[in-house]
């Protein structure tokens, strides 16, 4: 009962499919950044940990892999899924990047400067969740390529220059510190220790937002729960 009137209190804003899509996303980001800078940093003492509990370099490399095929298959199936949605049942486009993010950028400088009485009030996805929304998908997209290209040198050589193989793997451990390095500093300060969201926003897992924050973000929470 107590559990329904909560619900009652705050503004559906993800699906049960996009809850389990997300926490399958952390699972398999964990998995890849564990067993793929542990190899890109093998000479640190807490890689070096990794990879003998994971038993052994060879142990670490088949687990990387078998988490990319899953990985490629979470893409794949979100951009199917969204792009179905959005050109047959009229989906929200509102992750797309518009010139208002830029504004909102902008606008939030110039609070944190102290030239502007209070911050920018979102729609239903703030400037920042689309930077990293499109980061993690278009550089994921890269990341599966570049990492095949990586699993299969031999194969890849017989239609592309021998150059690629060095070129992908510059860009395969670079652009996966990069997203390491954003998603761990930026991403979790914002879900997990900005002050006004602290100790957690919980939406992703529980599928609500609180009605206060909606006010206080400008979150309208006019979400039609896609898929």
């Amino acid at each position: 009962m107590s559990s329904e009137m909560s619900n009652r209190e705050n503004l559906r804003r993800f699906s049960v499919y996009r809850i389990i899509e997300h926490l399958a996303l952390i699972v398999l980001f964990v998995v890849l950044a564990a067993t793929g800078l542990s190899q890109k940093f093998y000479t640190l003492g807490i890689s070096q940990s990794v990879i003998l509990a994971l038993g052994g370099i060879d142990s670490a490399r088949i687990l990387h892999h078998f988490s990319a095929v899953l990985f490629t298959v979470l893409a794949f199936q979100h951009i199917v899924v969204d792009c179905i949605g959005i050109i047959f049942e009229h989906w929200d486009t509102s992750m797309l990047i518009s010139v208002k993010d830029a504004q909102d950028a902008i606008h939030n400088v110039r609070y944190y400067l102290g030239m502007a009485d209070q911050p920018v009030r979102d729609g239903r996805y703030s400037y920042k969740e689309k930077f990293i929304y499109w980061l993690i998908l278009l550089g994921g997209i890269q990341q599966i390529i570049t990492g095949f290209i990586l699993w299969f040198p031999v194969a890849t050589t017989k239609y592309l220059p021998g150059q690629f193989i060095p070129a992908a793997k510059a860009v395969h451990t670079n652009d996966a510190m990069l997203i390491f390095l954003l998603i761990g500093i930026w991403h979790i300060y914002d879900s997990m220790f900005s002050p006004e969201i602290f100790p957690l926003n919980k939406s992703i897992f529980t599928g609500y937002v609180e009605k206060k924050q909606a006010e206080r973000t400008g979150d309208p929470g006019k979400d039609t729960v896609q898929p």
